[in-house]
């Protein structure tokens, strides 16, 4: 053998990669980096993903392997279910997100987000408006976006006759009412189940952030051991909305999913029995209203006057609208579950989003039975979770499983805007579109809250929750141009686990 190929197998098997090695030895690399490789490690401020590292390093990617730039070595990936070492691709994505979200919570407190341009007010932006160096576009999305990033998070205090529930019970919902005055709340309880409230928002003002919660615990999902022949109490709530039966957001429309051999059923629940304090009528069964369905996946309320006092309930492959006072029902076959549904108020529409992706309207002029009654057809690539008609009627926002967020223009039934960022995979999760203040808001399965300039698709905002990221605690959230009422202030209601948060504008 030749004296150059000696060396080079000599060379060759004194390379760490070619070495014997335990399959739980960690392997150091700091011989194998470059100076530059290991100060970029030394710097890393959370532990990425060794697909991450090597793209932005020399550092090579090991199947099975993980690099931390920190301890810059390799650690070996192990199944999630091995208690000795709990090192998993999940566990390591957890503890980026729970930095990420740290660190964004430490920036606002510390106010280093209080504008999201600096260099920007809003005397300066009316000022640039007016000599005509700012674009109507550009004058409304900075104006936005300096609002937006000028939230502050406080804590609001609920006052309750059950200070003990409020320190068990978990928020799953809640959903203002059109003025935004009440806060129709949904809460699991301790002991299994779940329990219905309204919170008043009148003392929403600063600085004190103070708010009422309203129970009936006759109306319960509750296990407490005696249950109604109805099997009332053991149904989970799938969809929620406000309804107007005797006055605005008179009513409160459920939709309860059965289990077993306990059908699904539509109820209405009067907004009174929640907030009067006479016993006669908070303890009468007689004012529910309910209806026996399939087990339902969305249900909307029409205020079109072509379809007064009526409701709809999104079935697998059916939609259902039914007449509450007279009872009278219309069905209409689907090829797919319905999830999201919303009625048009100037034209006698109902639109619909599907499992499958689609989303059609119904003609509620047309019959059920032959063909017609399907006025307009869109496509998502994947399960359609919400849908939002704009003020016109001309546009409609939806929101699928794949984290896709698209305006259509109904009339060319083509999309004409996206919005990046938010973060879905099969959660059933809503959008909150406020014209008036021209943003978007919705949560991601990831647990932030994000805010969208409706008029161009800009990200104005990225609010971290409170607590860390958890398939359990993602938050539900209200947003309202006046906050409490007529009088009220532009703000963000959050509420996550048992507390309740307000960004108001500064």
């Amino acid at each position: 053998m030749s004296k150059s190929n000696r060396q080079n197998r000599r060379r060759k098997y004194q390379s760490p990669w070619f070495r014997p090695h335990d399959s739980n030895e960690r392997y150091n690399t700091q011989a194998l980096q470059s100076p530059q490789d290991s100060e970029h490690g030394d710097d890393g401020d959370s532990p990425s993903t060794s697909s991450d590292t090597a793209g932005s390093s020399s550092v090579p990617d090991l199947p099975g392997y993980y690099f931390d730039p920190e301890k810059n070595r390799y650690f070996r990936l192990l199944p999630g279910h091995n208690n000795c070492n709990p090192l998993t691709k999940e566990g390591i994505r957890q503890k980026e997100m729970e930095s990420k979200r740290l660190q964004l919570l430490e920036e606002e407190d510390k106010q280093k987000k209080k504008i999201a341009r600096m260099g920007f007010n809003a005397s300066s932006l009316l000022q640039k408006s007016q000599l005509g160096f700012l674009s109507v576009t550009s004058y409304c999305r900075l104006a936005h976006e300096l609002r937006v990033s000028c939230m502050q998070r406080k804590k609001v205090h609920i006052q309750s006759s059950d200070p003990s529930a409020l320190a068990s019970d978990r928020f799953n919902l809640i959903l203002a009412d059109t003025n935004s005055s009440r806060l129709f709340t949904v809460n699991d309880v301790k002991v299994g189940g779940s329990k219905y409230g309204i919170i008043s928002l009148r003392g929403l003002k600063t600085p004190t952030l103070s708010v009422r919660m309203y129970e009936n615990l006759y109306f319960t999902n509750r296990k407490l051991g005696h249950e109604p022949q109805d099997g009332y109490r053991l149904k989970m709530v799938n969809s929620v909305c406000w309804a107007s039966l005797n006055h605005l957001d008179s009513h409160i429309l459920l939709c309860l999913m059965g289990f077993a051999d306990s059908p699904g059923c539509a109820t209405l629940l009067p907004a009174s029995l929640f907030v009067t304090s006479h016993p006669a009528v908070r303890d009468r069964p007689g004012v529910l209203c309910s209806f026996r369905i399939p087990g339902a996946w969305s249900c909307a309320w029409s205020l079109n006057i072509q379809a007064n006092n009526c409701f709809s309930t999104g079935l697998s492959q059916r939609v259902l609208l039914t007449n509450v006072v007279t009872g009278h029902r219309q069905s209409f076959g689907t090829s797919s579950d319905v999830l999201a549904q919303q009625f048009a108020l100037l034209a006698p529409l109902l639109y619909n989003g599907c499992r499958s992706g689609e989303i059609f309207a119904i003609d509620l002029r047309c019959p059920n039975q032959g063909e017609g009654w399907k006025a307009s057809r869109l496509f998502h690539d994947s399960a359609v979770t919400s849908i939002q008609i704009l003020h016109t009627e001309k546009c409609l926002m939806a929101s699928d499983m794949a984290g896709k967020i698209k305006l259509w223009d109904l009339r060319a039934t083509k999309c004409i805007r996206q919005y990046e960022g938010h973060v879905n995979e099969y959660a059933y999760l809503p959008l909150h579109v406020h014209e008036e203040e021209g943003i978007l808001v919705a949560v991601g399965q990831d647990c932030y809250t994000r805010i969208w300039s409706l008029h161009d698709g800009h990200l104005l905002r990225t609010i971290p929750s409170p607590y860390p990221a958890s398939k359990a605690d993602i938050p539900s959230v209200a947003f309202s141009s006046r906050l409490g009422g007529f009088r009220g202030a532009p703000g963000l209601l959050m509420a996550v686990r048992r507390d309740l948060y307000c960004f108001t504008y500064s």
